[in-house]
This record gives structure tokens, C-alpha cells and sequence, in this order.
């Protein structure tokens, strides 16, 4: 049964009996067809027809087909591309799907053999477009939910809280202590709504095509102490002693030093959080082949088999266990942040017995 859906092919071969073949192969089918017998030709018609798959031989007078194949990208990067090529050239068409095509066609071929792979290059085209539409969709939803979330939830509730402000400053001398402490739990529930809207914020809203514009090379220490000082407070008031290995000079990294430290907060964050008082958080740096790598190892209570798959998700929580910081964002932020380094986040885990995360990351090849 041939495909209805009116695709449109285009096959770039100098061989007439080649475009010969495959348009009587073809014929009879729905889908809208043009053939073209040099490089030049084949990529004027792809910019005036606008095909969804383009067969391309590799061995062409003129423009040859690797070049057919980078403009044709250039064109439309979503469009699918088969090289053709003879029994002799068959590493060239690896090659060639190296550098982006889809398949390749061996000659000589068989009229099935043309029409599965003309099958298989279609359906692979409609992937590509419905993944494509389902991003733009995910996109514009997010747009909207941080919309609603920033004007629709957290205006209004901050009007509320400054209300509430100047409410408890006027009538302090005429409340008792009982009214006092109500008018306490409201702010308290307010201020925590508040947070949990921007911590819904955050996690939908980094923009790593911005932080990655920022990008410079950085030594791993500055983000390191910087989150370093904002966790102090909290490993002393715990007993906890926070024992760095970081043995300089180490070899940079391209990043955002801000950014990096607001992974490592989260991460050091949960350590001091789920660690019995008086326990050691262990932080040591070191280079392993071009990657620089930071670990961060805990001796608290530990993260189940079944969660540690989970833990990166945006607002899970933790069945038993460690869970992400704030209201459960936390870690969802801080991969994003990583992967934008095009860095990692693994963990390793037992139920009480410590945690260890280690954040891997490129090192800088300025």
C-alpha cells in the first residue's frame, strides 16, 4: 500500500538511468517528485521545491555530493538525506552519515529495496517535524505557565503581603497575643507560597541560550567558595565540618562562575540538611582525562535504589531518604545548569549510609 500523505522527494544523480529507475519506481504513488542531474541543479530545486527526503549521489561531475549534502542541511537542517553510492564507495556513505545523512542506497538496487528506504525516509521526516512541533508546544507552554505564575499568582499574593505589612504596623498596639500569632501564621503561609512560586519560576525559566553567552574560562575554586560561604551558617549550626581537597593549580573550565555555584549550593545544601549533627561533608577536585571533576560525599541518611533515578525530576520528593532542596527543584535546576556545561551529575547512594554526587565537567580548551 503506498504512502498518501503527498511527501515530497527529490534525487540529485548524474546517471539518467538512475532518475529513470526511481521515477518509475515511483510512479503511480502520491508523492510529488523531482529529479535533478548535477549538485547545482539539485540544490536550486531544493530551495524552490522544499522536499521532506533527498537522494544524493556521492559521485557527481561538479559540486560533489558531500557539498550537496552540507547546503542541503544549510537549506533545512529537518530535511532527511539518502546517499547514493556504488559497492565501492561504500565507507564514503558512512562518511556521509556522519556527517548527517540518514541511509544510504547501494547500486544497484531493487525496487523494493528504493521503496522501503524511500518509506523509512519519510517516516523518519515526520518524526523529525512532530518532535520539532512538540518542543515549540512544550515551549509555549512553559512561556504561558510562568506568565500565569508571575502575574496571575505572585502579584496578587504580594499585594497581600504588603497589606498584611502595614495591617500588623497599625493595629500592633491593639492586637492581643493570641491575634498577634494568627497574624504571624498568615504571613508565614504567605511568604511561603511566595517562594514556591519563584521556585516554580526558576525551574522553568533558565535560559541556557543566555547563561551560555556568558561563558568564560573560570577556575572551579570561585564557584567552590562561594557556595562554600553561603552554606557556613548552616553546616555550624549542625556541627557538621565541611573538609575541602582542592589542590591548586587546576586547569580551567568554561562557564558561569554564579551559576555553578548555586549547583554546588544545592548539592552541599541537601548534605548539611539529611547529615545526623556533628557528621563530615567531604569536597575534593580532581582532573581525569579532559574532564575536572567535583565530589561532594556526605555521610547522611542516604537515597533509596528505587529514587536515585527520580531525584533530578522537577519536584519530586523522595519516598524515604534525601529529597531536593526548596520545594523539590533543587536538583532539577542544577542539571540543567551542568548540562548547559555540557558537564554531568551522577550519584551514588545508600540508605544510611551517605550520599556522593559528582559534578563533571569539561575542562576549557582555550
Amino acid at each position: 500500500m503506498e504512502n498518501k500523505n503527498n511527501s515530497k522527494i527529490l534525487i540529485i544523480d548524474d546517471e539518467e538511468v538512475v532518475l529513470d529507475s526511481c521515477t518509475q519506481i515511483l510512479k503511480g504513488s502520491s508523492y510529488k517528485l523531482a529529479t535533478a542531474a548535477n549538485g547545482t541543479e539539485g540544490l536550486n530545486l531544493a530551495k524552490e521545491f522544499q522536499p521532506d527526503l533527498v537522494f544524493v549521489d556521492l559521485k557527481m561531475p561538479g559540486i560533489s555530493g558531500f557539498d550537496v549534502l552540507d547546503k542541503i542541511h544549510e537549506i533545512d537542517p529537518t530535511i532527511v538525506t539518502v546517499v547514493i553510492t556504488g559497492f565501492a564507495t561504500v565507507g564514503s556513505a558512512v562518511d556521509a552519515m556522519k556527517k548527517g545523512a540518514y541511509d544510504f542506497l547501494p547500486k544497484p538496487f531493487t525496487p523494493d529495496e528504493f521503496r522501503l528506504i524511500t518509506r523509512r525516509g519519510i517516516e523518519r521526516r515526520k518524526l523529525v517535524l512532530e518532535t520539532i512541533a512538540l518542543r515549540r508546544e512544550k515551549e509555549m507552554l512553559r512561556e504561558q505557565f510562568a506568565s500565569i505564575v508571575s502575574h496571575e499568582l505572585k502579584a496578587p499574593l504580594g499585594a497581600v503581603q504588603q497589606n498584611l505589612f502595614v495591617l500588623e504596623y497599625e493595629l500592633a498596639s491593639m492586637l492581643n497575643n493570641e491575634q498577634k500569632e494568627k497574624l504571624e501564621r498568615i504571613k508565614i503561609r504567605i511568604d511561603e507560597l511566595i517562594k514556591l512560586i519563584n521556585s516554580w519560576l526558576r525551574v522553568i525559566s533558565v535560559d541556557i541560550d543566555k547563561l551560555k553567552a556568558g561563558f568564560a574560562p573560570i577556575s572551579i575554586t570561585a564557584p567552590l567558595s562561594g557556595a562554600l560561604e553561603s552554606m557556613e551558617p548552616y553546616a555550624t549550626r549542625k556541627n557538621i565540618e565541611i573538609v575541602s581537597d582542592i589542590r591548586e593549580p587546576l586547569s580551567p573550565i568554561l562557564g558561569d562562575s554564579l551559576s555553578l555555584s548555586e549547583v554546588f549550593v544545592n548539592i552541599i545544601g541537601n548534605a548539611i540538611k539529611y547529615s545526623p549533627d556533628g557528621t563530615k561533608i567531604t569536597i575534593s577536585v580532581e582532573v581525569k582525562e579532559n574532564d575536572l571533576l567535583v565530589s561532594i560525599r556526605d555521610s547522611g541518611v542516604g537515597i533509596s535504589e528505587e529514587d536515585i533515578p527520580h531525584i533530578f525530576e522537577g519536584f519530586y520528593r523522595a519516598k524515604s531518604g534525601q529529597t531536593m532542596t526548596g520545594q523539590g527543584i533543587g536538583l532539577a535546576v542544577s542539571r540543567q545548569i551542568v548540562d548547559a556545561h555540557s558537564g554531568s551529575i551522577t550519584v551514588e547512594s545508600e540508605l544510611g549510609k551517605g550520599t556522593t554526587f559528582v559534578v563533571s565537567l569539561p575542562l576549557s580548551k582555550a
